[in-house]
C-alpha cells in the first residue's frame, strides 16, 4: 500500500494520479473495539491469515467523509494512539439501513495531528481494526482548506451571506481554492487505494468535498458514485456570485445521484444548472434527473433523520445518572423553553432572547414563570464576527435577568460549554417547547430529538420505564432544513422577533389536547423516517440509477474540471469514413437526406447561407444519377430556395416536410393532411399573450407553422411559461388537425401528419415504386427532429420499402443518446465525409 502522506503537487497540475497496485484483501467486518498503534505487530500476523481468505465482497460501500467518525486521543504513556468509535456520529449511524452483509469502508481524515513517523502504522490499524481510511492533511493545508476556504468563502455562501468586504465574509482567494482542490485530490487518491471500481459503491459527504466527484470519474469512468449535501445550496442568484461556480457545478454532475435535504436546495440547484449549463431536469416516474451528455445524473430530495436506538440509549443514561431528576426539581414549577445551537452566525440565537424578551414585555404573565434555556456549544470556526455576536447574545441575557429577573427567577439560562448528549436529552425531556430561530440552516436535528425524547421508551432489559409527556412543541424558522417535514410545528420568520414571541405564547398556552396531537404527528414521521431508512433510501436510488452502467459504453473526455464522461448505448458508434465509402461503392441506387442547421452548417454560425464548398458537394452528389439527395430542415420554402439555388437536382423538403420538391424545375408540394389554416387565428392570438408576459420570447410565423421561442427568456420563467402554452394550445387546439409539440426552447404548432420521417418514407416509397429501390442510405441530422428519420429507417427495412440487405447509415451530429447507430463529432467531420463520398461520385461519372 502506498504511503497515506503522500501528496505531490505535480500531479494536481497534470491531473495524473500516481500509479499503484490495489490490493484485494478480506476486510475484516466493522468492529468496536478501541486500538492501539503499539498492536501492531499482532496484526501483521492476523493479516498474514485473512489474505489467504476471499478477495473483496462484490457488495461495499465506501463512504467519504471530512472527519472519520473515530475518537483518537494519545496513550496514556505517550506512545501510541487509543481509538474508539464516535458513536454519535451521523456518518457511523447511516450504516445500519445498508443490507447486514454490506461491507463499510469510511475515508476521512482525523480530528487530531499525527506525526508523519507514525502515518503509516496508525493508517493500517484504523484499516484493519475498523474500516477506516485516514486521510493526512499537513495542519498548514488544513487550515487553508478547512478554516479559511470552507468556512469562510463556502459556507457564508451557502448559507446567502455574500463577502461584500474583506472584513465581512473575506474575499474569494484562488490559492485557496486550489488548496480546497488539492485535499479533495488527496481524499480521492485514498479511495482510489481501497476501490474495488466494478464493486463498490462511493458515497461522498458534504461541501468539503465537492469536487472529488471528478477526480474519481477521470479515474474509474462506470463508478457507482453518490454525493450528499448537508448544507443548503443557496439560491442561483447567491451561487452565481461564486467565482468556481461552474467548476463545483460540473463536478458535482460527475457523480451518479445528488442528494438534498429539501425541495427548495434541489431546485437552486437545478436553476444553477439550468442557466449555468442550459441543462433542464425531467421528472420520470416520481424521479429528477438531468441529462448530461447521456448519463442520467438523479436528483434525492431526503432529509436525513436521528438514530432512535442512541437517543434512547442516552435517555437511558440520562435517568440512571439521575440528571432528569435534577432537572425537575431544578425548574420545577416553571415553563421552560430550549435552544440547542452551536455558536454560529447562523443560528439566530440572539434574535431567539431577543423574542424571549419580547414574550416577557408582551406577555407578563409569563414573567417569573417561564424560562429559556439556552445552550451553545463552542464555535467550530473563529473569527471577529463570531466574537461579536457572542459579546451580544452575552449582554442582551444579562440585560434581560437585569430587567425581569429575581430572587429565584433567572429569565435566561445561558449554558456556553460543550455538554453530554445525556445531559442534552435530559434537558429536552423536560422542556415544554423548543425554539429554533436559525437564519439558514442546511437540517438541524434538534426538532427531531427533542421529539423522541418526549415521547419517552420503556426498557425491556432493565425494566427502565421513561415516562415521555407525549408532548412536544416546536417553534422553528422557516430557513431550515427540518422545517417542511414538521408539519405540527408553528414556523416563524426568526428575524420577526414580535411574531416569534407570539408564537412561542401560542406554543406553550396550546390546550393539552392539541400538544398531544401535534406530538403525535410528529413522532410518526420522525420514527419512521430515522437516519437507517435515509441511508437505505439514498442507497436504492444510487443502485437503480446505475443499474446500465455496464451495459453501456462510456469515455471521458476535457480538461480540469472540464472533465465529464459520456455513456451511449453500445451499438453507438463513430461513422468509419471508410466503411461507408465502401458502401457506397458498391451500391446501385441511393438515398441521401441531410438536416441543414447543426449538420451542413454550424448552429453557431451568424452566416447562414451554405458556403460554395458545401454547394460544390451537393452538385457532386446530385449529378450521380444513383443519387436521390435530399436537403430535409424546418426553415422555411423560399430560404432554402434562394440558398440552394445552383443546385438544380437537389430535393428539398421545408419546414419539416409539410412543402417538399424534388428539383428545381419541379412544383412545390404540400404534405400535411389539411391545406386549412384557420387554426391560425385561434394559436397566434393565444402566443401573442404569451410573448407579452414573457420577456425575451417571441413569435416566428411560417407558412405552415407557428413557433414561439424562448431561449432568451429567463430560463426559471421561460420553462414554466412553455409547459402553460402548450396545455392552453392543446385545449383551444383539441378539435383543429394540428399537433402542439414542445422542442428544445420552442413551442410549435404545425399540421398534423407532418415531420422529418414522413419526408424520409415518402422519397423510400417513390424510389421503390420507380424501380429504384434504395440500397444505401445516408441520413444525417443533429437535433430531435430528426430523430423520425433515424425511426422512419428502420421501419422501412421491416416493410422491406428499402431493398434486402440496404447499407443503412443513420448518423446524427455530436456525441448524445440518438436512434442513431453512427455519429460525427461535428460539421466539419460531415463535409470530410460527404467530400470522399463526392470524390467517388466525380471519378464515376466522369467521361474516360
Amino acid at each position: 500500500m502506498m504511503s497515506k502522506s503522500y501528496t505531490n503537487l505535480l500531479d494536481l497540475v497534470t491531473g495524473d494520479f500516481p500509479s499503484m497496485k490495489l490490493q484485494k484483501k478480506g476486510f475484516q467486518r466493522v468492529m468496536t473495539v478501541p486500538g492501539n498503534v503499539s498492536e501492531l505487530a499482532e496484526l501483521e500476523q492476523e493479516r498474514s491469515v485473512s489474505d489467504n481468505q476471499s478477495s473483496v465482497a462484490q457488495d461495499r460501500v465506501i463512504i467519504v467523509v471530512n472527519q472519520l467518525p473515530i475518537n483518537a486521543t494519545p496513550g496514556l504513556d505517550g506512545n501510541g494512539w487509543i481509538f474508539s468509535w464516535n458513536e454519535d456520529s451521523l456518518i457511523l449511524q447511516l450504516k445500519h439501513g445498508f443490507p447486514e452483509d454490506m461491507e463499510v469502508i469510511y475515508v476521512g481524515s482525523l480530528k487530531v495531528d499525527v506525526d508523519v513517523s507514525e502515518q503509516d502504522s496508525m493508517s493500517q490499524i484504523l484499516l484493519d481494526r475498523f474500516n477506516c481510511v485516514p486521510t493526512f492533511i499537513p495542519p498548514d493545508l488544513l487550515e487553508r482548506f478547512y478554516d479559511k476556504f470552507c468556512k469562510k468563502q463556502l459556507w457564508p455562501l451557502f448559507h446567502y451571506m455574500l463577502p461584500f468586504s474583506v472584513d465581512y465574509g473575506g474575499r474569494f482567494d484562488r490559492s485557496l481554492w486550489e488548496d480546497y482542490v488539492l485535499v479533495n485530490r488527496l481524499f480521492s487518491q485514498k479511495v482510489i487505494e481501497v476501490i474495488s471500481p466494478d464493486d463498490d459503491y462511493v458515497w461522498i459527504h458534504d461541501y468539503h468535498l465537492m469536487v472529488m466527484p471528478t477526480f474519481l470519474r477521470r479515474r474509474f469512468n462506470r463508478l457507482r458514485m453518490g454525493f450528499f449535501l448537508h448544507s443548503p445550496f443557496p439560491s442561483s442568484e447567491i451561487y452565481r456570485t461564486l467565482p468556481v461556480r461552474e467548476e463545483i457545478i460540473r463536478a458535482l454532475l460527475n457523480a451518479d445521484l445528488i442528494g438534498f435535504h429539501t425541495f427548495d436546495y434541489a431546485r437552486h440547484f437545478l436553476s444553477c444548472c439550468s442557466r449555468m449549463l442550459g441543462l433542464e431536469y425531467k421528472s420520470k416516474r416520481g424521479y429528477l434527473g438531468l441529462e448530461y451528455h447521456g448519463r442520467t445524473v438523479g436528483i434525492k430530495i431526503m432529509p436525513v433523520g436521528i438514530h432512535m436506538g442512541q437517543i434512547q440509549v442516552s435517555m437511558k443514561i440520562a435517568a440512571q445518572e439521575q440528571k432528569i431528576a435534577e432537572l425537575k426539581k431544578q425548574f420545577e414549577g416553571k415553563t421552560v423553553l430550549l435552544g440547542v445551537d452551536d455558536m454560529d452566525i447562523f443560528k439566530g440565537i440572539n434574535l431567539k432572547v431577543l423574542a424571549m424578551e419580547q414574550l416577557l414585555k408582551q406577555q407578563p404573565q409569563w414573567q417569573g414563570k417561564a424560562v429559556l434555556v439556552q445552550i451553545v456549544s463552542p464555535a467550530r470556526s473563529k473569527g471577529t464576527i463570531i466574537g461579536k455576536i457572542q459579546s451580544e447574545i452575552e449582554q442582551t441575557c444579562e440585560r434581560i435577568n437585569r430587567e425581569f429577573g429575581k430572587p429565584g427567577y433567572e429569565p435566561v439560562v445561558y449554558i456556553h460549554r460543550s455538554i453530554s448528549v445525556a445531559e442534552r436529552v435530559a434537558y429536552y425531556t423536560i422542556a415544554e417547547c423548543v425554539v429554533v430561530t436559525a437564519v439558514r440552516d442546511g437540517m438541524n436535528l434538534t426538532p427531531y430529538e427533542y421529539v423522541v425524547c418526549r415521547e419517552g421508551f420503556t426498557d425491556p432489559e432493565s425494566g427502565l420505564d421513561i415516562a415521555g409527556p407525549k408532548k412536544s412543541m416546536l417553534v422553528i424558522s422557516e430557513f431550515i432544513g427540518c422545517s417542511p417535514s414538521l408539519s405540527g410545528a408553528i414556523r416563524v420568520n426568526p428575524w420577526n422577533v414580535e411574531t416569534t414571541a407570539v408564537a412561542i405564547n401560542q406554543a406553550i398556552s396550546m390546550p393539552e389536547k392539541e400538544k398531544e396531537l401535534r406530538h403525535d404527528k410528529h413522532y410518526k414521521y420522525v420514527a419512521s423516517h430515522d437516519v437507517a431508512y435515509w441511508a437505505r433510501s439514498f442507497l436504492q436510488d444510487l443502485e437503480r440509477n446505475c443499474s446500465e452502467h455496464f451495459n453501456r459504453i462510456s469515455w471521458g473526455f476535457g480538461l480540469g474540471f472540464g472533465f465529464r464522461v459520456v455513456s451511449l448505448d453500445p451499438n453507438f458508434r463513430k461513422l468509419s469514413v471508410d466503411a461507408i465509402v465502401s458502401a457506397y461503392q458498391r451500391s446501385k441506387s441511393r438515398a441521401i437526406l441531410f438536416d441543414y442547421d447543426g449538420t451542413l452548417m454550424p448552429e453557431n454560425s451568424i452566416r447562414k447561407t451554405p458556403s460554395q464548398e458545401v454547394i460544390s458537394i451537393l452538385n457532386t452528389l446530385c449529378a450521380d444519377p444513383r443519387n436521390t439527395v435530399f436537403i430535409v430542415s424546418g426553415r422555411g420554402r423560399n430560404s432554402l430556395s434562394e440558398w440552394f439555388s445552383p443546385c438544380r437536382k437537389l430535393g428539398i423538403a421545408a419546414e419539416h416536410g409539410y412543402f417538399m420538391r424534388w428539383a428545381q424545375d419541379d412544383d412545390w408540394e404540400t404534405c400535411g393532411q389539411s391545406s386549412s389554416f384557420t387554426w391560425l387565428q385561434i394559436a397566434e392570438p393565444v402566443m401573442q399573450l404569451y410573448t407579452e408576459a414573457t420577456d425575451g420570447s417571441y413569435i416566428e410565423s411560417k407558412e405552415s407553422a407557428v413557433v414561439w421561442h424562448y431561449q432568451d427568456a429567463d430560463p426559471d420563467f421561460g420553462s414554466p411559461q412553455a409547459k402553460e402554452l402548450l396545455d392552453h394550445l392543446e385545449s383551444v387546439l383539441a378539435n383543429e388537425p394540428v399537433a402542439v409539440k414542445k422542442g428544445q426552447f420552442i413551442v410549435e404548432v404545425k399540421p398534423q401528419g407532418v415531420s422529418k420521417g414522413m419526408v424520409a418514407e415518402k422519397v423510400f416509397g417513390i424510389m421503390k415504386e420507380k424501380g429504384k429501390q434504395a440500397d444505401f442510405v445516408l441520413c444525417i441530422g443533429d437535433d430531435r427532429s430528426d430523430e423520425d428519420m433515424f425511426e422512419t429507417i428502420e421501419h422501412a427495412l421491416n416493410k422491406h420499402i428499402l431493398a434486402a440487405g440496404a447499407a443503412v447509415f443513420a448518423c446524427t451530429v455530436g456525441q448524445k443518446p440518438s436512434k442513431a447507430e453512427y455519429y460525427l463529432n461535428d460539421t466539419t467531420e460531415v463535409r470530410t465525409m460527404l467530400e470522399s463520398l463526392a470524390e467517388f461520385s466525380q471519378l464515376s461519372v466522369s467521361p474516360d
